[in-house]
């Protein structure tokens, strides 16, 4: 008799099959320059039950830019695994063609002239079209919003994450989870939560002091849909209070609880659950595991780590869907629900190419009067640039160079800092640099750019911390980030190495001469966790870095040398 898991694997096959890696003909429709919005959202219906994942959208709610990393590094067990893959190699493993539009959307190579073909993407008024075909074909689909969404632009810190909220509310997503919606502080979290007309979940969100459920977020919800009864049980970024300012929530505490997940998959199960969802916003890596360790998880929504996979990764009897970051892609997923069971599914990780899919003019209406107040300074060019700006990477992107020359130059610094985030959003050669550009790839309630003396001791400990948090072969000491970039600094380092030797190497850039870690070196950075840091906001800095240049011009950065990769 077959197994389940077997079944699974054949019905993984039959999508892959129909999709062409997900994305139906769209690829060999684009070539011959008669791609249309049906062409992207085709998908002939199957089973009873359809979700529709958007993660990570960082307020980004007009058409970008955005490029995929060329380097994302697995270690352990992940090593040559989804999501790290990249480049020809990803493109290899998903049958991608050079030049392709899924070439552009998921791989980051030849970016800048693809992106001149292909266009912008993402824009919420082009999801909510996007959502809304859907749910007229499938009336009780779910829209899940993995979180990062109430952060990450110049009006959404204006508006406390307001306009975003209000984008989110007209979308009419059904439930969500968390992560940077956190920082900002946890009184306005409750004020917003409080009157969402939607679920707020994290299972793992717990009252600090007393060590027990937090009252305000739901670990789970109930739908009927399909005529199947779904729990959606949510999971929000476990390590908050060490990746964020603990003292912005200072009431709340996280945690991966897988055991507790375990509890809450069991307890929905008991109660008649025929389909079990986890909306997470884990990271890939630590989705896999806690996919291994606990059972009776038919589909996990993945978030977090920016990944765009256009098949879902099967563990045990789990699927994992990635839908990428910053609006620019939406899954759909249609589920074969039988005598309380997932028997098969049909996959669609559809990109959102800003020209070919036409905006909802409601959608649109509402973006264009929240960003109204603002036009102006969202609008105004501080300068240009002739490299192409992008975050992704390991170790480094170009505008996190760029931010760092900044902080060296404006803070009259030795050595810059600048933190291994992933939002934030692409500019190509010769486009101008918007205020709102800027505000893309800084925005954050706590930007104070300090100024501080560290030793090379020092320097080192924090280099060897984060370099663990990304390569630590369990994936559950993970957080999901990038390396902290640096400015001034060279360095080797092993990933391959336990914790603590990874680092060596290190050089101040400017003379040649090794780090001394008994020597005090002036360190400029921005985003430090510690409550009561000063410092002017790092939008600033770096206006001020960009507008005595006038044209952005980086060469390429060779101050890291990574071996074991």
């Amino acid at each position: 008799m077959i197994s389940r898991r077997d079944f699974l694997q054949v019905s993984m096959a039959a999508a892959a099959a129909y999709g062409g890696s997900g994305f139906g003909d769209w690829a060999r429709l684009a070539a011959q320059q008669r791609l249309t919005q049906d062409d992207l959202l085709a998908m002939p219906a199957f089973g009873n039950v359809s979700l529709i994942h958007i993660t990570d959208i960082h307020a980004q709610l007009k058409p970008i830019y955005f490029r995929e990393p060329s380097v994302n590094i697995g270690v352990g067990g992940n090593r040559g695994e989804v999501p790290h893959l990249t480049g020809a190699e990803f493109r290899k493993m998903y049958g991608i063609e050079d030049g392709s539009p899924s070439h552009y959307a998921l791989s980051s190579g030849d970016f800048t002239a693809l992106a001149r073909g292909y266009g912008r993407v993402g824009g919420m008024d082009r999801v909510a079209t996007v959502v809304k075909q859907i749910r007229s074909e499938r009336p009780d689909a779910l829209l899940l919003d993995g979180g990062d969404t109430w952060h990450g632009s110049y009006t959404c810190y204006q508006t406390a994450g307001q306009d975003c909220v209000n984008v989110m509310n007209l979308l009419k997503p059904d439930a969500m989870t968390f992560h940077w919606e956190f920082t900002l502080g946890s009184e306005r979290v409750r004020e917003i939560v409080e009157g969402l007309p939607f679920a707020a979940l994290g299972q793992n969100i717990f009252d600090a002091e007393w060590d027990e459920p937090a009252e305000l977020f739901q670990p789970y919800k109930f739908f009927e849909r399909g005529g199947v009864k779904i729990a959606v049980i949510g999971q929000a970024f476990p390590y908050m209070p060490i990746a964020n300012p603990s003292w912005m929530f200072p009431e709340y505490s996280f945690g991966i609880r897988d055991e507790r997940m375990q509890e809450m998959v069991d307890e929905v199960r008991a109660e008649g659950a025929e389909l079990v969802v986890v909306l997470s916003h884990n990271g890939f890596d630590v989705d896999k595991k806690m996919a291994e360790k606990v059972t009776g998880i038919d589909v996990l929504l993945s978030g977090h780590t920016h990944d765009a996979l256009p098949e879902p990764v099967l563990v045990g009897e789990t699927i994992i869907i990635a839908s990428g970051s910053n609006g620019k892609f939406v899954s759909r997923v249609d589920l074969d629900v039988r005598d309380g069971r997932m028997m098969g599914f049909r996959h669609k990780l559809i990109p959102i190419f800003s020209d070919v899919i036409a905006p909802d003019p409601e959608m649109t209406a509402l973006i264009d009067a929240e960003r109204a107040p603002y036009a102006d300074q969202l609008a105004e060019v501080i300068g240009h640039t002739d490299t192409t700006l992008y975050r992704r990477g390991n170790f480094n992107g170009t505008w996190d160079d760029l931010i760092c020359d900044a902080l060296l130059t404006q803070r009259d610094a030795q050595i810059a800092l600048s933190p291994g985030v992933r939002w934030g959003p692409s500019l190509l050669e010769g486009d101008p640099i918007t205020r709102e550009d800027l505000w893309n790839v800084t925005s954050m309630s706590y930007p104070e750019a300090y100024r501080s003396e560290m030793t090379g001791e020092f320097l080192k400990i924090v280099l060897e911390d984060v370099a663990d948090n990304i390569f630590n072969p369990d994936p559950y000491y993970q957080q999901g980030g990038d390396m902290v970039r640096v400015g001034g600094l060279g360095y080797r380092i092993d990933v391959t190495a336990p914790a603590g030797q990874r680092v060596s190497d290190m050089v101040l850039l400017k003379t040649g001469e090794a780090i001394d870690p008994a020597k005090s070196y002036t360190v400029a950075g921005w985003a430090s966790v510690n409550e009561g840091t000063e410092g002017p906001p790092i939008w600033d800095v770096v206006e001020s870095h960009i507008r005595s240049l006038g044209r952005v011009q980086l060469g390429e950065n060779t101050s890291v040398e990574v071996v074991g990769a």
